[in-house]
């Protein structure tokens, strides 16, 4: 044990490449964090695009095109990317919890073997020989097989189909996203044991995401606590244990905690706020409300130094991208440049110009 004593959320922002990024490949940025939320998909893109050197907007679009990258619902019922050999045994893994507890849901809409047996057949005669179908035809199509997709049960169904493992999504057709089946779109993979693949999750979270509990993991992966020891067991050699205020904090060796007052603008549910059940390392509680009112939604938050001051919103127009900053507390001179300089970088990953921000108390008088 050794005692940490050292800014939390600086060191996370530094484990999860944010501060530093360091590597060139998007699949690898998600391959370190082992699966990024994206049910928002272009804060997604933002999400590992910011951890990616040098990348904009389209250098995250062409991993999903190449395979490299595949949006699915691996875990927690929710959106994520995950590295393409990363999906199967992810899914496998934390899926079928999230099936078991939508069990009285299927039953309220008619959703029972029967049904889910024909969509999956109806599925695979649409998409089979590498399609890839918008989820709107995809609708069509079950619903002229005598497969209703109304009252959300066509969302139900979509989920159940990803979370077994048939389908994911593919590139996007213009605005829209596309349906494939996973056994044409991605590459087959060795399975993995389920105590092999609990040592392998538990050492990608505390490495990408530490310092953080058992807890957050158990939060963040939507297991039992029980599973994820039987994980820790494995890894626990290879992760230094820090306590503070009562907690074990597990977190890989690592010389990545150096100062830094960089000011980074990260996207709706980024893994820096979702990833953790205890936000308040890197939120003051009092502030906890505005940037999570409820209803599942996490804001767009602005950080400086480990913690978030703000939250913020953007608008787009011919000029390029207007950052708006509703913040927390007043900024000095030295983290008001800091904050420009942020939205620079999200201008260009955006590929846009960036317009004056609002100034809502930004500036120090």
């Amino acid at each position: 044990m050794t005692t940490f004593g050292m800014n939390i959320g600086r060191l996370r922002l530094a484990n999860q490449h944010v501060t530093r990024p360091q590597l060139d490949d998007p699949a690898d940025v998600v391959r370190w964090l082992g699966a990024v939320q994206a049910q928002d998909f272009l804060g997604g893109l933002w999400a590992v695009g910011l951890r990616t050197r040098g990348a904009i907007e389209s250098t995250v679009e062409d991993a999903i095109a190449r395979r490299a990258i595949v949006r699915t619902w691996p875990m927690r019922g929710t959106l994520h990317f995950v590295a393409a050999e990363d999906a199967r045994w992810m899914t496998a893994l934390m899926a079928p919890r999230v099936l078991t507890g939508a069990a009285s849901r299927f039953r309220q809409l008619g959703l029972d073997a029967k049904v889910f047996s024909r969509s999956v057949d109806a599925t695979v005669r649409v998409l089979e020989g590498g399609k890839c179908v918008r989820r709107d035809a995809m609708y069509v199509h079950w619903n002229a097989a005598g497969i209703a997709t109304d009252d959300s049960r066509g969302l139900h169904i979509l989920g159940y189909l990803a979370q077994t493992g048939v389908i994911c999504f593919g590139p996007r057709d213009g605005k829209q996203h596309t349906l494939t089946l996973v056994d044409e779109w991605l590459p087959p993979v060795r399975p993995r044991a389920r105590d092999e693949a609990l040592g392998e999750l538990v050492r990608r979270y505390f490495t990408s995401h530490g310092p953080a509990t058992l807890h957050d993991l158990g939060w963040w992966s939507g297991l039992p606590l029980a599973d994820l020891r039987v994980g820790l067991e494995q890894v626990k050699a290879e992760l230094e244990s820090r306590e503070v205020d009562g907690r074990t904090l597990w977190v890989a060796p690592s010389g990545a905690s150096r100062a830094s007052r960089t000011a980074h603008l990260l996207p709706a549910w980024d893994e820096f706020t979702v990833g953790y059940r205890d936000r308040s390392d890197i939120l003051d509680p009092k502030y906890a409300t505005r940037v999570n009112a409820g209803g599942g939604v996490l804001k767009p938050v602005i950080v400086i130094d480990g913690r978030v001051v703000g939250t913020w919103q953007r608008t787009i127009g011919k000029g390029g991208v207007k950052v708006t900053p509703t913040l927390f507390r007043r900024l000095d001179a030295a983290d008001a440049r800091a904050f420009d300089a942020a939205v620079g970088r999200y201008a260009r990953f955006v590929s846009m110009g960036s317009d004056p921000f609002e100034n809502k108390g930004l500036r120090p008088a």
